[in-house]
């Protein structure tokens, strides 16, 4: 009984690194794309950059879910791909609530409002994708 939950324990633990990992590297994608929108492309509103980068960060994420975090996941790619965009629309809207408060409203710098919306970004996702995406 002991080894089982110390395989349970061990599994669970993999799965929050794998999860990290695949958060990092979907950030990298939204914030990439992000700052490319407002220093290269001069989009004139960090919000509307944010929500155009953040269909790459979510396209990234949702990839990196389904094969590389979650790999014993439930269902076809159709019934994961649609409660995931709709979990992850939630939260680009409110990563791009809080940069346009921040960096639209306030005049802020964008990096940190990006900061401070990623990690509101992360208190969600990994509950949202174990329990209503993947179910894993």
């Amino acid at each position: 009984m002991r080894l089982i939950v110390q395989r349970i324990k061990s599994l669970n633990n993999t799965e929050v690194v794998r999860y990290i990992v695949n958060g990092l590297m979907a950030t990298g994608v939204h914030y990439g794309v992000l700052t490319l929108n407002i220093e290269i492309f001069n989009v004139p509103s960090a919000a509307i950059a944010n929500m155009i980068a953040a269909f790459f960060g979510i396209t990234a994420s949702f990839l990196g879910s389904r094969y590389f975090v979650f790999r014993n996941h439930q269902g076809g790619l159709i019934n994961q791909a649609m409660p995931f965009v709709l979990l992850y629309a939630s939260i680009a809207c409110l990563h791009g609530l809080v940069l346009f408060l921040w960096s639209d409203i306030y005049k802020l710098d964008y990096r940190t409002g990006f900061l401070i919306a990623t990690i509101l970004q992360v208190l969600f996702s990994y509950w949202g994708n174990k329990k209503l995406v993947f179910k894993a």
